[in-house]
């Protein structure tokens, strides 16, 4: 793991779980030893972070100067903890962990009367989570193959049963209520196509790049939907 991603975990889990937190709880939510532990405490430390404890009493975070002062209304803090709620509907388990990841991180730095009622609010979502076909597929190289801008190579399984190998420029994934689809340019069929996420039954990096391509590809993509 990155040193950079580790030490955001470790914020993260100072942040989240109730304090003070032992070593041993700390180095198994960030995945480290205790040793690496302790030089990423120190490490926080020496960047200007306020962490109380030690070696066998526990840390916790008294002060974060990583994040600025947050301030929101009543109304948006309900609209912030309704729409992180809503996460757990998409059915990605990794997105809805970072959507209470970020809202941890929110509430770690509002004032004490907005991060009572951030704890509080009035609005829930309860409606349970659509039933949707089981995705094999790694979620997180979706993702990142949309980000950074790189070819995967996919074995895809369409309604029929016909299964299909392919070159694909991944450029966006869409949560709908019952679908998870991946919008992609084909190169087979040199085309638009939208995947379904449950038919891609593998998926891997072609080594190949599509970035000089991506913002043409986007502008394609809205003119044909602006013409219907």
């Amino acid at each position: 793991m990155a040193r950079p991603d580790r030490l955001m975990r470790l914020m993260d889990a100072l942040r989240r779980l109730p304090a003070p937190v032992t070593a041993a709880r700390l180095a198994e939510e960030t995945g480290v030893s205790r040793r690496q532990l302790y030089r990423d405490i120190a490490t926080l430390r020496a960047g200007g972070a306020l962490i109380d404890g030690e070696a066998g009493v526990g840390y916790s975070l008294t002060e974060d100067p990583a994040l600025p002062p947050q301030s929101f209304s009543r109304l948006e803090i309900e609209a912030l903890v309704m729409a992180l709620g809503e996460l757990g509907h998409t059915g990605d388990a990794a997105l809805e962990a970072a959507g209470r990841s970020a809202l941890a991180r929110i509430i770690a730095t509002l004032p004490d009367a907005q991060s009572r009622q951030a704890m509080h609010t009035v609005l829930r979502s309860y409606r349970p989570a659509p039933a949707r076909d089981a995705v094999v597929v790694d979620m997180d190289m979706l993702r990142r193959a949309c980000w950074d801008e790189f070819a995967l190579d996919i074995r895809y399984r369409d309604l029929a049963g016909a299964v299909s190998e392919r070159e694909i420029w991944p450029l966006g994934l869409s949560y709908a209520e019952r679908s998870l689809t991946l919008l992609a340019w084909c190169c087979l069929r040199q085309d638009w196509r939208h995947f379904r996420a449950s038919g891609i039954e593998a998926a891997s990096p072609s080594g190949r790049s599509f970035r000089p391509r991506r913002v043409p590809l986007l502008r394609d993509y809205v003119a044909r939907r602006a013409a219907g």
